[in-house]
């Protein structure tokens, strides 16, 4: 599997909850990122949070921080945003990212929608 494949949007109220998984082809090396951005309708791509494999550090937007976390399972190779307290401001298509050097190959995309 080259590509990132994201699973998880959804339609949910604000103040809801959701999680994001995202598969992807992890590499066991010193370095290796996976990460979440997002897109809203007129918007630019804008990153949203990240992950180190190895070393596990991770990096948040400030518009996130305290509502998302970003955790990976090791053995599944899999990479989740869990995502709570959601706004309307949130609904977004979300994208898992990945590489060794940055963020090199991109999944297709998972549509996040946040009604008031």
């Amino acid at each position: 599997q080259v590509m990132p494949v994201e699973s998880g949007g959804g339609a949910v109220q604000a103040g809801e909850s959701l999680t994001l998984s995202c598969v992807a082809p992890v590499r066991t090396s010193s370095t290796y990122y996976v990460g979440w951005f997002r897109q809203a309708a007129g918007k630019e791509r804008e990153f949203v949070a990240g992950i180190e494999w190895s070393s596990g550090q991770t990096t948040y937007t400030d518009s996130v921080k305290g509502r998302f976390t970003i955790s990976k399972d090791n053995a599944k190779n899999t990479v989740y945003l869990q995502m709570n307290s959601l706004k309307p401001e949130d609904t977004a298509v979300y994208y898992c990212a990945a590489g060794r050097d940055g963020y090199h190959y991109w999944g297709q995309g998972t549509q996040v929608t946040v009604s008031s």
